[in-house]
């Protein structure tokens, strides 16, 4: 597809009552949004492909939903630093820091500097988005052990008073990933979450009981991250 197809296709998707819905709904509020599902958007993506240019091409056209595009068909391999902080400087809500930051972000080479950089941040979304790089980093990589994921738990910590909802949000979402990736980090991720609970924010409070409650839970299913420690290949005779 081309750039000028792809805008068309965008634009034969137009509908001014879903803009409205999701605003309501789901609190996206978005500037020069064309009201198009994410789930359709997925579909256009995988008929693109990944390709870089298009990718540029479709976040400069300044349209919502060619932004969100831009998340899905650039290769997460070639990004620059530049890159990333010119798109998470222009995140507006929820879906499209979400798109970025799990699509792109956590698999690039970047996103353990970012998550660092980010969740100091003061801007709503460029801060969610060093967490939800924490939380979509938990599941993409498979390999590295438990000590890269307990340096996240301080950050956790410290962030838990933020009682702004997109961050508490990706806060909880982070703790509960983290927690979910082996039976070890699973112990200390609830460690940390009653420790969150001794704050006296409302936001910390809301995080630390919400993933106990997840982490806790009877059957819950973990990731066995990385599999060669927690599971290993059978050996047969």
């Amino acid at each position: 597809m081309t750039y000028s197809e792809i805008i068309d296709a965008l634009y034969d998707l137009k509908d001014e009552e879903k803009v409205i819905f999701k605003e309501k709904k789901f609190g996206i509020k978005s500037n020069n949004s064309l009201g198009i599902y994410h789930k359709d958007l997925k579909g256009i993506a995988k008929n693109i492909g990944q390709d870089n240019k298009l990718a540029l091409q479709l976040f400069d056209s300044g349209i919502y939903e060619g932004r969100i595009l831009c998340s899905k068909i650039f290769n997460p391999k070639d990004i620059t630093e530049p890159l990333m902080e010119k798109w998470v400087k222009s995140f507006e809500n929820w879906e499209i820091c979400d798109s970025f930051s799990m699509g792109l972000f956590s698999k690039s080479r970047f996103a353990t500097t970012k998550i660092l950089e980010w969740t100091e941040r003061a801007p709503e979304f460029e801060k969610r988005a060093g967490f939800t790089i924490i939380a979509s980093y938990c599941m993409a990589d498979k390999t590295s052990d438990n000590e890269l994921f307990e340096h996240f738990f301080p950050i956790l910590k410290r962030e838990a008073n933020d009682d702004r909802l997109y961050v508490k949000k990706a806060v909880n979402w982070a703790l509960r990933n983290i927690g979910k990736r082996n039976i070890d980090l699973n112990k200390k991720a609830i460690q940390v979450a009653n420790d969150i609970l001794k704050y006296d924010s409302k936001s910390a409070k809301w995080i630390a009981k919400n993933a106990l409650t997840e982490l806790q839970k009877e059957g819950i299913r973990m990731s066995d991250y990385p599999r060669a420690l927690y599971r290993p290949p059978l050996h047969t005779k």
